[in-house]
């Protein structure tokens, strides 16, 4: 007998439940579907690189057995159940509010043609619907959730590690990767080639490696940019790649520190941003806190261009995201300062920016994304107060004390000395860099005089 099993976001072999358990009674016909005609957000320009990638990496994996479709899933399931008499398909189980709608609309159709369609959580730790506070009602601060969830509640399924046998299902039907149209025409992904390994097998090495080298002093050394302290997991986490069970089960293995303990937050944060969406699905498009429905943007373009471009005159803002267009990437403490000063300094609605970072990213995770810029915004879920505004000046001059950073992604400044590096505006011998396009003191207490309209 044959079950199919359709991947979507969770590209690995090992500790993959669809996978695991659908090859432990059924010969196997992998699938993969890029369905642009039922997504309402497709994935961003750099994130269809890093599928791409991914994609080969579970095709060898799967000994070149996966098979790649375009068009809509349940059209495509339902000809390929008929094809090769399939009564059982494996799926993950999804969690984002518009994929839950339109994969058990799938189920039902498929029940009436004797189609059994299994959901297994390949995703989270935890279930968002299994997890509410004393009064049946969804937590919307990080701590509470957290402990609560994460610290104190049972441990995760463990890690099932890789099928012991698959057996494929013999199909002549042949596919080819390039017809799901993931590279663009024009190569200009090819900057990624020599920054990112893709593969299931990279994933477990940067993982070992970060357990190794970086955990015990990652609390402390993970804010500078220029100390590579960061595990760079996010994009492996993001496709699948690695399962965060088996991430959290290794981390429980290891005595408790202070590194060890933050990183582990930080999966917890990657939870609650999913089970916000769950919960609250309208914060996807709209503010968790419906009093910044009346915030006043400007909304400048031409700020905006600057800002996306790292033409700021602000060299931490600037370096920030000229990482962000040259690696697909940009650091975790970077990515705060930059977002604070998009929405906050020039005062541009944070969806513009959530759209640029999931265009850009290659770990632009949906959940993940909304979420962190609803922190910074102050209008989401356990928001970052309206009056924490990051100065781009002091961020520099604490995180990246000897312009490592700054000057790698910011040529202009080299010959800048530090002591005026975030300032370039001070130096009277001042290179070619750009002019700020905003006062940073103006333009802090204008974000506070317009936070205090709406307060």
């Amino acid at each position: 007998m044959t079950a199919i099993v359709l991947f979507k976001n969770n590209l690995r072999i090992s500790d993959n439940p669809v996978l695991f358990h659908a090859a432990s009674k059924y010969d196997i016909l992998p699938i993969y579907i890029k369905d642009d005609i039922n997504t309402t957000k497709p994935i961003g320009a750099s994130s269809r690189y890093w599928l791409f990638h991914a994609l080969e990496s579970l095709n060898k994996k799967l000994d070149n057995h996966l098979q790649f479709y375009y068009g809509d899933t349940f059209s495509i399931i339902k000809n390929l159940a008929s094809k090769h008499n399939v009564s059982t398909i494996y799926c993950e189980e999804p969690f984002l509010d518009s994929d839950i709608i339109f994969f058990n609309d799938i189920k039902k159709s498929l029940e009436f043609l004797n189609i059994k369609l299994k959901f297994y959580n390949c995703t989270l730790l935890w279930k968002p619907y299994e997890i509410l506070k004393n009064d049946n009602s969804p937590y919307q601060v990080f701590t509470p959730f957290y402990k609560n969830s994460c610290l104190n509640a049972s441990l995760p399924s463990a890690p099932l590690g890789e099928p012991k046998i698959i057996n494929y299902h013999q199909d002549r039907h042949s596919t080819n990767i390039n017809d799901l149209n993931l590279l663009d025409e024009y190569a200009w992904h090819h900057k990624f080639d020599n920054i990112w390994d893709i593969s299931e097998d990279a994933a477990s090495l940067i993982f070992s490696h970060f357990l190794d080298v970086k955990i015990n002093d990652y609390k402390k050394e993970r804010d500078f940019p220029s100390l590579d302290k960061n595990s760079k997991l996010s994009p492996y986490i993001r496709f699948g790649l690695i399962s965060v069970n088996r991430i959290w089960y290794e981390l429980q293995k290891l005595e408790n520190n202070s590194g060890v303990d933050h990183f582990k937050s930080e999966i917890g944060w990657r939870e609650f941003s999913y089970y916000l969406l769950y919960h609250f699905p309208s914060m996807e498009q709209n503010n968790l806190q419906k009093k910044f429905d009346n915030f006043d943007w400007e909304n400048s373009d031409e700020k905006f261009q600057a800002w996306k471009k790292g033409q700021t005159g602000y060299p931490i803002v600037d370096a920030g995201m000229r990482e962000l267009w040259n690696t697909g990437f940009i650091h975790n403490r970077v990515r705060m300062v930059v977002a604070s000063f998009l929405v906050k300094n020039l005062l541009i609605d944070w969806r513009l920016g959530e759209k640029w970072f999931w265009d850009c990213l290659v770990d632009a995770d949906y959940a993940s994304n909304i979420a962190g810029w609803q922190w910074v915004a102050g209008s989401g879920a356990d928001a970052a107060p309206y009056f924490r505004i990051f100065s781009p000046i002091l961020q520099g001059q604490k995180f990246d004390p000897d312009g490592e950073y700054i000057k790698h992604y910011v040529p202009e400044l080299r010959n800048i000395p530090i002591k005026h590096l975030n300032e370039p505006w001070n130096y009277e011998s001042q290179s070619n860099y750009v002019v700020p396009i905003i006062d940073y003191k103006y333009s802090r207490q204008r974000a506070l005089e317009k936070y205090a309209e709406i307060k």
